[in-house]
């Protein structure tokens, strides 16, 4: 009679455990295993060029950014105000020195690295078009900037659907303060219609034919 007690109990305890074993083969997986790795996805200017100003202030205490350009990927889908890339060129005033720093999304090639990348030093003489200008000034984003063109645009857009858009923020001597200017095409130069936002207050300034 002991015995037979003393078996149940055993192989109530191997129940047990395998109970027990199985319980942790069907533990729930971690968080990397249950979420696939994001896809890339585009940014705004403001938010690129916050990843790349810290950098150019490690290359030069006085850096100020002279201008910031989208750079659209074929990687990487760009949206209303956001591109998979951005350029921004940096000037030392002390050093007389210009720097691009870059920011992408993805491994793109040739001076395009995943993430924020330095380019070569330039000299720099302050006789450029644009002028240097304070990161306090850009109080409005890319995408809002787009929101704004696009109101002006209907028309032209509504033409010329499905036209890839890039934006250049820089002080010019054109207009008082600092500007977006959101263009249909991938350059200024390729370019047949743009708008210019005040990248302060959000104003629209004026249309380029």
């Amino acid at each position: 009679m002991k015995v037979a007690m003393l078996n149940k109990k055993q192989f109530a305890g191997v129940l047990l455990l395998s109970v027990l074993i199985a319980a942790c083969s069907d533990s729930p997986k971690t968080e990397a295993e249950k979420k696939p790795e994001r896809p890339p996805e585009p940014v705004t200017g403001r938010q690129a060029f916050q990843m790349m100003y810290p950098q150019a202030r490690r290359w030069a205490a006085d850096a100020e950014p002279l201008q910031l350009r989208s750079v659209n990927l074929a990687q990487v889908k760009s949206e209303k105000g956001k591109a998979g890339a951005w350029q921004a060129v940096f000037v030392s005033p002390s050093q007389a020195k210009a720097r691009t720093y870059s920011y992408s999304a993805v491994e793109a090639g040739g001076s395009l690295h995943e993430g924020v990348f330095p380019g070569q030093e330039e000299a720099y003489s302050g006789t450029s078009g644009s002028t240097p200008f304070s990161i306090a000034a850009i109080k409005i984003d890319s995408d809002q900037a787009y929101e704004t063109a696009a109101k002006q645009s209907a028309e032209y857009t509504r033409k010329n659907a499905g036209k890839p858009v890039s934006f250049l923020l820089e002080q010019n001597k054109r207009f008082a303060d600092v500007s977006w200017r959101v263009i249909w095409g991938e350059s200024v130069g390729t370019s047949d219609y743009s708008v210019f936002v005040d990248a302060s207050t959000g104003a629209y300034l004026a249309t380029a034919h």
